[in-house]
C-alpha cells in the first residue's frame, strides 16, 4: 500500500515522502496514529495544501522536544525487582514500566514513546531510547536492581550486583589478603636465615673447642 508520511517515521522516510508499506502496518499503526495518509489523488492535493502549516507545526514541536531532551540528558531511573543469583529477573521490565518511572521522575511520556526491541530481563544498567519527537530521541538509563542500595552501587560502579558477583568479590578479597599475609611473613623468614647460620657457626665452634680440650687432656 502506498502512503504519504505526515511526519518522519524511522526506517521509512521523512514528512511528505510517498512510500510503500504492508497493508496491515498501514491500517493498524500508521493511519490510526495520524502518521500517514493513503496516497490517493485527494490526499496528495490535501497534503500539498497543508504542507507549509504542517512543517511549521513540526518545527515548533521539535523545538519543544529538544528543550525537553536537554533537561532529560543523563536521567537514570531505578527499578527494584526480584532476581536470581545469576541476575535473571523473576519477570521483566516493560515499556509501560519505563514510561511510568520516567513520568514519576518529572517527565511525562507515553508507553509508545519508549523504544525497545524486547523487555528487560536482567539486573544492571540498560540504555533505553525515548522518542520525544519523530526527529528527537534521548537515552535514559534504566537501573534494575534488587534494592535501592544495590541500585546506588550499580550506578556508581556501572556493574550489575548479583549473588555470583558478591561471591567472586569475596574470593578475590580472600586471595588479596592471603597474598598480603605471605608478603608480611617473607621478611621474617628471610631475617631468621642469618640467625640460623650464626647459631650453626656457634655450634661448630663449640664442638671444635670441646674436641681440642679432649686432645689436650689425653696428651
Amino acid at each position: 500500500m502506498e502512503i504519504i508520511l505526515l511526519e518522519r517515521v524511522e526506517k521509512l522516510g521523512q514528512m511528505g515522502d510517498v512510500v510503500s508499506v504492508k497493508p496491515g502496518y498501514a491500517r493498524n499503526y500508521l493511519l490510526p496514529q495520524g502518521k500517514a495518509l493513503r496516497a490517493n489523488r485527494v490526499n496528495r492535493e490535501k497534503f500539498e495544501t497543508e504542507k507549509a502549516q504542517r512543517e511549521a507545526d513540526n518545527l515548533a514541536r521539535r523545538s519543544d522536544a529538544e528543550t525537553e531532551s536537554a533537561k532529560m540528558d543523563g536521567l537514570a531511573v531505578s527499578m527494584v525487582r526480584a532476581a536470581s543469583e545469576m541476575g535473571q529477573l523473576f519477570g521483566s521490565v516493560t515499556s509501560r514500566d519505563i514510561s511510568d518511572a520516567v513520568t514519576e521522575a518529572g517527565f511525562t511520556i507515553a508507553r509508545t514513546q519508549v523504544v525497545m526491541d524486547k523487555s528487560i530481563k536482567t539486573l544492571g544498567l540498560h540504555d533505553i531510547r525515548i522518542r520525544l519527537h519523530p526527529e528527537v530521541t534521548v537515552t535514559v538509563t534504566v537501573n534494575v536492581a534488587r534494592s535501592l542500595d544495590e541500585a546506588e552501587t550499580q550506578l556508581r560502579t556501572g556493574v550489575a550486583v548479583t549473588g555470583l558477583a558478591d561471591d567472586d568479590d569475596d574470593d578475590y578479597g580472600n586471595e588479596v589478603a592471603s597474598e598480603e599475609a605471605a608478603r608480611e611473613e617473607a621478611p621474617a623468614i628471610e631475617a631468621s636465615a642469618p640467625e640460623a647460620e650464626a647459631e650453626a657457626e656457634t655450634a661448630e665452634t663449640e664442638t671444635a673447642s670441646d674436641d681440642a680440650a679432649g686432645d689436650d687432656s689425653e696428651a
